[in-house]
């Protein structure tokens, strides 16, 4: 089956086509820009045919996701550039949605009572569910009779028992204002979970600890397959210190800085959120690759970054061992995860009475491409795993699986 994946922002669109029998991708691309400056807006069109090698780019006008959907069918279906001949050879949209709130514990086929629940998430996740809408509304219009499936961030964390997810606030908060742990990175510590299961060979008795370390950062813990911890919460502000964002913080600090700094709710949110975190400790970048060359140029707050960073990562870990009463893996996954060594390095040192034999050889001289690496030594109780994630795949199998069901 061909899928399309479309991860929508607010002013960005990504997508990937799959040809999910072979687990390919066969084109990818990007629209950014999308309505910036209003209905007038030029933006941006970056396509890869994966099949051909060949590529396209071109400014183009995006007044909306609509727009932005047309030109993306338009070019997959280019004599050229494009993959596929008719539109009837795309037979399904598979979305990535951030938040699901409480409605949604697994992926589901939109209609009009799942947009209607979604539209009821705006408030958990303002800066996202506004632009999730827009571009299922922009494939409703240009791709009338596609079926479209919703595949939930959230939705893996679902599992989680209430005294994980609740929070130490009157109930009536939690009543009124669905105030709890909801987590992210859901699709990602499903994906890294089930690889790390096939080399467990076995989900009964299993307890992993995944870390999806990017400029936005998770931990769970997952235990037979189910997510019993994780370290965001009611938004992606909490858990450890993050690209830009604080992670988690004594909540007094938020109105002594209001006070002392003259700040709004919205100024604060904005500092919390886009100020702190690896830019605000290292004063550098939010990028741990700029906080790495900085290190290495003797940057005393560099290397601070990393090893705070380090040590929460650590400190997740062992708490989820306790959660979990024990642990069999570690594993590690997104940008950061995959590609900087001494983060995964630093989680790891210290974790010795765990079980953990950590191969810092190993960990050192991960081959690129990076595929799935062991760290840990053979005599280690505890695994410890690089594992590209591959959310895209995860969204696409999960629309197949639904689409073909309603054809049978």
């Amino acid at each position: 089956m061909n899928v399309l994946v479309v991860n929508a922002g607010s002013s960005s669109l990504k997508y990937q086509l799959f040809d999910t029998a072979k687990k390919l991708v066969v084109a990818k691309g990007l629209c950014e820009k999308i309505g910036i400056d209003g209905p007038q807006t030029i933006g941006a069109l970056t396509h890869k045919n994966l099949l051909n090698g060949k590529e396209y780019h071109a400014d183009l006008p995006m007044g909306d996701h609509t727009a932005a959907i047309q030109y993306v069918v338009d070019v997959l279906l280019h004599p050229e550039y494009g993959c596929v001949s008719s539109m009837s050879e795309i037979e399904a949209v598979g979305h990535r949605i951030v938040h699901g709130g409480a409605y949604f514990s697994e992926s589901v086929l939109l209609t009009e009572d799942v947009l209607a629940k979604l539209e009821l998430c705006r408030d958990l996740a303002p800066l996202h569910t506004g632009a999730h809408i827009q571009g299922i509304q922009g494939c409703q219009k240009v791709m009338p009779g596609t079926p479209q499936v919703l595949v939930f961030d959230t939705a893996f964390h679902q599992t989680m028992a209430p005294e994980a997810y609740m929070y130490g606030l009157p109930y009536e908060t939690y009543e009124k204002y669905a105030i709890r742990r909801y987590g992210a990175h859901g699709t990602s510590h499903r994906y890294v979970t089930g690889r790390m299961l096939e080399i467990l060979g076995r989900t009964e008795n299993t307890k992993i600890v995944t870390c999806h370390l990017g400029n936005g950062s998770s931990i769970s813990a997952v235990k037979d397959g189910k997510v019993v911890d994780t370290s965001m919460g009611f938004t992606p502000l909490a858990g450890v210190m993050m690209g830009t964002r604080c992670g988690d913080i004594d909540p007094a600090i938020v109105p002594f800085l209001m006070e002392k700094e003259n700040l709004s709710p919205e100024e604060m949110n904005t500092y919390l959120n886009k100020k702190c975190g690896f830019l605000g400790v290292s004063g550098v970048s939010s990028d741990c690759r700029n906080i790495s060359d900085a290190i290495r140029q003797g940057n005393a707050r560099a290397a601070l970054t990393l090893n705070m960073f380090g040590y929460q990562i650590k400190k997740y870990i062992g708490a989820y061992a306790a959660a979990m009463n024990g642990l069999d893996a570690i594993v590690f996954t997104a940008g950061i995860g995959e590609n900087t060594a001494s983060v995964r390095e630093l989680a790891c040192t210290g974790l010795e009475y765990l079980g953990v034999s950590f191969d810092k050889e190993a960990n050192d001289h991960v081959q690129r491409p990076v595929g799935i690496t062991c760290l840990s030594k053979p005599d280690s109780r505890v695994m410890v795993y690089l594992i590209p994630t591959n959310e895209e795949l995860v969204i696409a199998l999960d629309t197949e699986t639904i689409v073909q069901a309603l054809q049978k």
